[in-house]
């Protein structure tokens, strides 16, 4: 089936480099793979994805367009963007500042990467403290949101799967589709990996000082990238 698609070799170098780049979603995905191990790391990276797959969606049938466009509309979906991402840095900080000084692992509140509760490992018993189960369900509405409420996603799809349909194109619409699925698809790919690789790193035990200057670091990091979304231009 000729779907009029174009260049997809470059539509795929694209892609990656757009996943490769520092940002919300990867540093999301990062923060929860260190947090909660690969269970934590790939429900934030489903929920980034399934983010994704709203805005191909919505790109598919004009709702991009309209952030394009409306000075309006994207103000207010980036403020609500901005202020999610705030409240995000806030619950990093306060569990940074949080930390117990005789926690004994990087993040030591969250069960490890199997899925282990605190008082089925070795020793757990001698301090009588367990592990609270993580909800992966929670982490994924989070990265969710936190791709969806990014109009600069939005804007991102109207302009790069044009380029990549050609002006013949039997229906653009499925051509759009077809695009999106791919984004998305090589997206996951992606992040999957990205987590397999990172979320080993969570058996480092730095100490509790570093650990907290990890955890506010990530904070500012993320009111970083709440002002630079609050401070975007619509055009």
């Amino acid at each position: 089936m000729n779907l009029g698609l174009q260049d997809l070799a470059l539509f795929s170098l694209t892609v990656l480099i757009l996943n490769a780049t520092p940002g919300v979603d990867l540093l999301f995905t990062l923060t929860r793979a260190l947090q909660h191990g690969v269970r934590g790391g790939l429900a934030a990276a489903a929920g980034i994805n399934a983010g994704c797959v709203v805005h191909a969606i919505a790109a598919t049938f004009g709702l991009a367009a309209l952030l394009a466009t409306s000075a309006a509309a994207f103000t207010a979906l980036k403020l609500m963007g901005a202020v999610y991402l705030a409240w995000l840095a806030f619950g990093m900080l306060r569990s940074a500042l949080n930390t117990a000084p005789d926690a004994t692992g990087p993040l030591a509140t969250a069960p490890d990467s199997v899925g282990v509760d605190a008082d089925a490992r070795p020793g757990a018993g001698a301090t009588g403290s367990t592990a609270p189960p993580v909800d992966l369900g929670v982490i994924f509405s989070q990265g969710l949101l936190t791709n969806v409420l990014n109009p600069k996603v939005a804007i991102f799809f109207l302009a790069l799967l044009p380029q990549f349909i050609t002006a013949d194109a039997p229906d653009k619409t499925m051509a759009f589709l077809a695009l999106g699925s791919w984004f998305v698809l090589q997206s996951s790919i992606f992040l999957v990996g990205f987590v397999m690789l990172v979320a080993p790193l969570r058996q480092w035990q730095p100490s509790p000082t570093l650990r907290r200057g990890m955890g506010v670091a990530s904070a500012l990091l993320f009111v970083g990238l709440a002002a630079r979304l609050a401070l975007a231009e619509s055009h």
